[in-house]
């Protein structure tokens, strides 16, 4: 029995022997890692942050990469949450065991959902765990966490982030955020359609007619649009409000009444996001608005700026107009929230109106959203990998596009501008 094979056993029966160390040279001036012969070993750790329930690659995937070269470690109940098993995981031809520590040092590219955290128990934070040089691949949220962008930096990790994946052809099949935001918004129309003291379609019986809930849905990205075609399948009359007047199209294409605020300003950035607004542009937004929210039974808010706070489009003076028993479903909850009056991670009533702030509502349909997700772990790991050897080629759009950190320093410009300010002018 060869030595591989020995450490495979080893590990896959939780023993306390510990996995070798890398074994890919360091970063060379080319961005590319040497091809030494052996295969990439993937590290699919637990996530451990409360409420994740989602694994970043599924049995399915695990397979795949296995019989594209990859070798691939699993940590002990990776994917309970999701419904996936560790013999599931064996199966698929992956190793699994419990030391997270080896995991983690032993792996050539960690792949999470969630951003590298500190173990509760252990005190140990994940990015530390890592060997020096490795690949980390999951939503990092770099503009967010400048301190882990720091420490990724220290140990010379190359990061990359799924929420800064870029919004082209090319990358549509790598694009988490879009494949994450549709189950969100999926999710957002249940919550309501459960919450509403009204049913959702027309009913027509011998007692008299009912009429349709009316539900407006106000940011008609990937989330908003899933969130009108859930609320329209349920038998809803739905209105898509944006201020992209280019959102029309989809909505309309959904069945969907498209609202829009008469904006003279940009809306839309180069890479397809809503762009923040002046404040006065806002203001006269929302004073447009206001009776359009008022006459609505149900609001589903989704509007997010990358890397800022959550602009408010809907304000205390609009809840107050809506009718008791509205509801609010705020999808933007975790970066500030959409109304004024969300409380994120929690559901508050005010002057009869439900307002819902979820914050991680994929987590929350783990199967299908892991699913989801692995794939696009698996085609960002194979746009970088040549050969079966990994390789770094930032002429790539997509490759520079995400990559956080490599070789010790900031590579991806929006980061760099916020965690290294550029100096006062004329200094020097």
């Amino acid at each position: 029995m060869d030595g591989g094979e020995s450490i495979r056993r080893v590990y896959g029966e939780h023993r306390t022997e510990a996995l070798p160390k890398r074994r890919v040279p360091r970063h060379t001036p080319s961005h590319a890692w040497s091809g030494t012969g052996l295969p990439v070993r993937v590290a699919v750790p637990r996530e451990v942050v409360p409420g994740e329930q989602r694994v970043a690659l599924v049995p399915d995937t695990v397979e795949r990469l296995v019989k594209a070269g990859f070798e691939v470690l699993v940590e002990a109940d990776a994917g309970v949450g999701a419904l996936f098993s560790d013999e599931d995981y064996r199966t698929a031809g992956a190793t699994v065991g419990a030391d997270a520590a080896a995991l983690f040092g032993g792996a050539d590219v960690v792949v999470k959902v969630q951003k590298p955290v500190e173990r509760v128990g252990t005190g140990q934070h994940e990015a530390e765990l890592m060997a020096d040089g490795a690949m980390l691949i999951g939503f990092l949220q770099p503009l967010l966490n400048p301190d882990l962008v720091a420490r990724l930096t220290r140990k010379r990790i190359t990061s990359f982030s799924m929420d800064a994946v870029p919004r082209i052809a090319r990358a549509q099949a790598m694009d988490a955020l879009s494949s994450q935001s549709s189950i969100g918004g999926y999710k957002a129309a249940l919550i309501a359609a459960s919450s509403l003291g009204k049913l959702f379609p027309m009913m027509m019986t011998a007692a008299g007619t009912i009429p349709p809930a009316k539900v407006l849905v106000m940011g008609t990205g990937v989330a908003g649009l899933q969130a009108i075609a859930t609320a329209r399948r349920l038998g809803a009359v739905v209105q898509g409000y944006d201020i992209r007047p280019v959102a029309r199209e989809q909505v309309e294409s959904l069945g969907a009444t498209f609202v829009s605020p008469q904006v003279v300003e940009s809306t839309e950035t180069a890479g397809g996001y809503a762009k923040q607004i002046s404040d006065e542009a806002q203001q006269r937004e929302r004073e447009q608005v206001l009776a359009v929210v008022a006459a609505s039974d149900v609001v589903i808010i989704t509007a997010l700026i990358p890397g800022r706070r959550a602009p408010i489009l809907v304000t205390k003076a609009m809840v107050e107009a809506m009718r008791p028993g509205s509801v609010i479903v705020d999808l933007a909850a975790e970066m500030g929230g959409n109304c004024e009056l969300t409380e994120p991670g929690a559901s508050i009533v005010v002057n009869g109106v439900t307002i819902h702030g979820p914050t991680n509502l994929p987590a929350t349909v783990p199967t299908h959203a892991s699913q989801l997700y692995s794939r696009n772990l698996h085609n960002l790991l194979q746009h970088l990998t040549r050969d079966g050897q990994l390789t770094l080629d930032f002429e790539d759009t997509i490759t520079r596009e995400c990559c956080i950190t490599h070789a010790g320093e900031v590579v991806h410009a929006a980061t760099r501008a916020l965690v290294q300010p550029a100096p006062p002018t004329g200094a020097g």
